[in-house]
């Protein structure tokens, strides 16, 4: 298995291909400026007009514009896949790495890598930002479940590409990828957490957002919802893989 690994050469490669697509790079810089943003914005606005205006849960109102982010999360895995399935790209890929296995996971390396840098700085931008405008609702860092909150937030941001991704390598389109995950994830679980609640806290969005909840008494545990987002990211690699490997390029 050894062989399959990545390797500095092509981790390099993959580094550039995503600098060189614009719609992909931008779609990572999104993740920062859409986040960070909207959060300052919203908070500027109404965060310190009464307890509970941006969320029942204070620690996760944080993190309000989560729902945003990933949205441009969701469009840089998906793009980064889905520009080897165009005009012959992926033939391109294997005549310079044959190996399947290193390039896909070379591939998913950089893009869950750049994620999770990218996610991290925005968590805390967006922790920080926000909270200069709450007033007396202020969260300092270091309270109670900060720490765990922004690393979660990050970390969630870099397992919501990585879904894109493998899924995308399912699918070979990123616009049907982005149809599935967009309405499922800002409409579904919300959906299904009203009339199914105990199903609800599975899903990848809803288990994931557990890390960044101060009330951990309703639903899972917050690792064990960590736990759940990053097995649905794994399962989705994993079918990318599979569909890599068996498909004709």
């Amino acid at each position: 298995m050894s062989i399959a690994l990545p390797t500095v050469p092509v981790l390099h490669s993959e580094w550039i291909k995503i600098q060189s697509l614009r719609g992909t790079f931008g779609a990572l810089i999104a993740v920062f400026v859409a986040t960070v943003g909207i959060q300052v914005l919203t908070a500027s606005l109404i965060g310190d007009a009464e307890a509970g205006s941006m969320g029942d849960d204070p620690l996760l109102a944080a993190f309000y514009s989560l729902n945003f982010g990933q949205v441009a999360a969701f469009a840089f895995g998906a793009t980064a896949l889905s520009s080897e399935f165009h005009n012959g790209a992926l033939r391109t890929s294997l005549a310079a790495v044959p190996n399947r296995a290193r390039l896909y996971l070379s591939k998913m390396a950089v893009i869950g890598g750049l994620a999770f840098v990218v996610g991290q700085l925005t968590a805390l931008a967006t922790f920080l930002g926000g909270q200069a405008f709450m007033g007396p609702y202020t969260l300092e860092l270091g309270s109670p479940g900060t720490y765990r909150a922004v690393f979660g937030c990050g970390a969630y941001l870099a397992m919501m590409a990585l879904l894109s991704a493998g899924l995308t390598a399912v699918l070979r389109s990123a616009s049907a990828v982005l149809c599935l995950l967009i309405p499922f994830t800002l409409i579904v679980s919300f959906v299904l957490a009203a009339h199914a609640g105990g199903v609800a806290q599975y899903l990848p969005d809803r288990a994931g957002q557990m890390t960044m909840r101060l009330d951990t008494s309703v639903g899972l545990a917050p690792w064990a919802g960590f736990g759940v987002m990053v097995l649905w990211a794994l399962v989705a690699v994993g079918g990318g893989w599979l569909a890599v490997r068996r498909r004709d390029a």
